[in-house]
């Protein structure tokens, strides 16, 4: 098996000489486990996912901990989460940093636990699939539309199994299953349908009505189970720029697949070649783009920060990023082709709306050094260097 280096680990060693508790948050099968248990190889390590070990946890957490000693890895701690207000004593009384490094998949029954319990002990750290800036790393480089229908989870990579078995079985196994503990579907063929549609969608004004309408269940239905999805991170909210910031709250989102990959097998992609030829690459290489970005803020440990522009006029900024006061724009163009009219929207932004400290199209060609009317031109694979250099953290 291939390990391939995640960005995110000095962020996460540092933060365990400064927390007593680190807590890794992000969807199943990113890599939280073999990154807590690589960069803390010397600690005990446990699986709530396991039933025999769950149980113990539920019914006799004092032998659990008797059981397990620290410094201690506990797997999807989300399952009993009971279990934090003991660590909560334990921490308090030996005040050691990095005694317990935590997993979890489900954001609402975690931050309601450390909200309660760990408030002030624990540094959350949110890990995603991996970048291309990871696999460039570690030596694997591919086309636009390989890292379209591939998607970035470590599997395909560390074990080379094929994205389209891959995809399907992650749906059946954990995006059913997690879902349903969370949530009452009553109709797995409308949930399903529901996927289906918010990935033919991507990068689109969400309109819960209309789809409730497409559906034949109520927008409210829908509202929740966008919310368990996004809590166990399979999709991802983008909020639009206000300067009111509460506008940004009450206006709709665009929404994107944490794993690109998942949104392709959703729209029964099942080769690269296809890719090539489907009507909707513009939107799934804007969905590739923006997690991208994303991720580049989570490995670095900065806030997201990130949301897109749109008005009445139809004036659209893809992706905004707010950092240190000043705000940068990006375009996102799928093609391989340079145009000079790429920049038109930044530009007419930064004239009427706010100004841009910079301007970048990231597309999937070459980059080009001085064009686009003092824009940078940037090529997909160095959304990172956009995103958190130049002290743009």
């Amino acid at each position: 098996m291939k390990t391939i280096e995640r960005l995110l680990a000095p962020h996460l060693l540092k933060l365990a000489q400064l927390f007593r508790v680190v807590t890794i948050l992000g969807p199943r099968q990113s890599g939280k486990t073999t990154l807590a248990r690589t960069l803390f190889s010397d600690y005990n390590y446990v699986n709530l996912e396991l039933p025999s070990v769950r149980q113990l946890a539920l019914n006799d957490p004092l032998s659990f901990f008797a059981n397990y000693k620290t410094p201690l890895i506990i797997d999807e701690i989300q399952h009993v989460p009971d279990l934090l207000s003991y660590i909560q004593v334990f921490v308090d009384e030996n005040k050691k940093m990095g005694e317990f490094i935590l997993t979890g998949s489900h954001q609402p029954l975690l931050k309601a636990g450390i909200a309660q319990s760990l408030a002030g002990r624990t540094a959350l750290a949110t890990l995603l699939p991996l970048s291309i800036a990871e696999l460039t790393k570690a030596g694997i480089t591919l086309e636009r539309d390989d890292y379209l229908f591939k998607g970035f989870m470590p599997q395909i990579y560390a074990e080379k199994t094929p994205p389209t078995l891959l995809y399907e079985n992650y749906y059946r196994t954990y995006v059913e299953r997690d879902v349903r503990q969370l949530i009452n579907v009553r109709d797995q063929g409308a949930f399903e349908m529901f996927l289906r549609l918010l990935a033919g969608r991507i990068g689109q004004l969400v309109n819960l009505q209309g789809l409730a309408n497409d559906i034949g269940v109520t927008s409210t239905t829908l509202a929740a189970w966008i919310s368990v999805l996004e809590a166990s991170f399979l999709i991802f909210r983008l909020q639009p720029y206000y300067k009111n910031f509460g506008k940004r709250m009450i206006k709709s989102p665009k929404i994107y697949f944490t794993d690109v990959g998942l949104a392709a097998s959703l729209l029964q992609v099942t080769s690269t070649r296809q890719i090539m030829r489907d009507p909707l690459i513009g939107g799934l290489f804007e969905n590739m783009v923006v997690v991208e970005a994303l991720k580049a803020r989570y490995n670095a440990g900065l806030l997201p920060n990130l949301y897109f522009f749109r008005d009445r006029s139809g004036l659209e900024v893809d992706l905004l990023l707010e950092s240190e006061g000043a705000l940068h724009g990006y375009e996102i163009k799928s093609a391989r082709t340079w145009r000079a009219d790429y920049g038109n929207n930044l530009h007419k932004f930064a004239q009427t709306v706010a100004p841009l400290a910079s301007k970048t199209i990231i597309y999937a060609g070459d980059p080009i050094a001085g064009a686009g009317d003092s824009a940078n031109v940037l090529n997909f694979t160095q959304v990172v260097a956009a995103m958190v250099d130049n002290k743009r953290g």
